[in-house]
């Protein structure tokens, strides 16, 4: 990686400074969930579960209340998933939600080593229902998420980096655009009809992966990013190793078997999140950098409920 000493100094004073926006981030319960013009009837549509059970930064009752009120407005039908994965815990999901999982050795310890947040057995239960026509929307942040997901992420061809991809200089978001070829086009991207079209989708500090062959890629790291990876999160300097992020990925979608998998590196985008101190910042769907991104996870949960075919 050729990033200079003073560009990177730079670079890691921007993420120093994003540090208390991450650790502070409540659910924005005022942010505009409406949908004009809903994929199914009010309670009529697929069970989208989302996973409680694994020490998630991301659950139902916290941080992705917003993403759930607005899937909603949609006609999803939206519950928790508390117990460990397995066939029995899957019977009775359309599409399955994981956010940001954790073990428990690093719950309170965001430090190498990071551990696996899914037991064996719970990674082929999630392989073999998706094999059989579930649907998986797999979120992933920086690390030490990005780590702890590995283990099932690998289950299908995908391997995540588990450090933080960082655009320099560093802007607090990074906007993917159809215009710069880093928002690809998709079924996702293009929706039911012209006025659903995404043109740009913003993401909020997340990390990196690679896809393998057969997967479509939806949002492309371009030349400017760099994967960071610190030993501690949020502790950098400039001997902390670091990769070249061109052409690693933080969005695809994919076919495993009958069922359908979407993953992501960056878990915010699909929430509506702020800071409790002032002033406010919006992580989410609400920020005024991403009018587009409420439009994106619409279109892809209604692929993952096979609204939208290839």
């Amino acid at each position: 990686m050729s990033t200079s000493p003073a560009i990177l100094r730079t670079a890691l004073l921007g993420l120093t400074l994003l540090t208390g926006a991450q650790a502070q981030q409540v659910p924005d319960l005022d942010a505009d969930v409406t949908v004009t013009a809903p994929a199914f009837e009010r309670g009529a549509g697929p069970v989208v579960a989302i996973d409680g059970g694994h020490l998630n930064f991301h659950t139902l009752e916290n941080r992705f209340a917003p993403f759930a009120a607005l899937l909603h407005q949609d006609g999803f039908r939206v519950s928790a998933v508390q117990a460990d994965f397995s066939a029995e815990s899957l019977r009775n999901i359309d599409i399955l939600v994981i956010a940001n999982a954790l073990n428990t050795l690093n719950r309170e310890r965001w430090a190498t080593p990071v551990h696996g947040a899914f037991t064996s057995d719970e990674i082929k239960a999630v392989a073999r229902w998706v094999a059989d026509g579930g649907s998986l929307l797999l979120l992933a942040d920086h690390f030490p998420f990005a780590g702890a997901a590995a283990g099932l992420a690998a289950a299908f061809g995908i391997g995540f980096i588990n450090g933080f991809a960082l655009a320099v200089p560093i802007a607090g978001s990074d906007i993917f655009s159809s215009r710069s070829g880093t928002l690809r086009d998709d079924t996702i991207t293009r929706g039911r009809n012209e006025e659903e079209n995404v043109t740009a989708v913003t993401t909020f500090t997340g990390s990196a992966f690679k896809a393998p062959p057969g997967a479509r890629p939806l949002l492309v790291l371009p030349e400017n990013f760099v994967l960071l990876l610190p030993a501690v999160a949020w502790q950098f300097d400039e001997d902390t190793p670091r990769l070249s992020g061109a052409g690693y990925l933080q969005g695809a979608a994919m076919r495993y078997g009958k069922g359908r998998v979407a993953v992501f590196a960056e878990a915010g985008m699909f929430t509506a999140q702020r800071t409790k101190s002032e002033p406010t910042v919006r992580i989410g769907f609400n920020a005024t950098e991403a009018p587009q991104n409420k439009q994106f996870i619409l279109s892809t949960l209604r692929w993952l409920a096979g609204i939208l075919q290839e």
